[in-house]
């Protein structure tokens, strides 16, 4: 199974048709590469990318 990614919050969704964190049901199979963000209020990457939330996410999202 292809995992999808949400185009909105970039989040990678592993089961389902829409995001579990925003909800959205816009979600795309054309994504590339990831990062894990463990405490988001600690990371710069985080804060870059506007994550709020504990997750695996999508770096590029087509």
């Amino acid at each position: 199974m292809v995992d999808k990614v949400c185009r909105e919050c970039r989040s990678i969704v592993l089961s389902g048709q829409s995001c579990a964190v925003c909800g959205s049901t816009n979600l795309s199979t054309d994504w590339g590469g990831y990062v894990v963000i463990i405490d988001p209020s600690r990371s710069q990457i985080a804060k870059k990318m506007q994550i709020t939330l504990p997750g695996k996410y999508a770096l590029k999202v087509r």
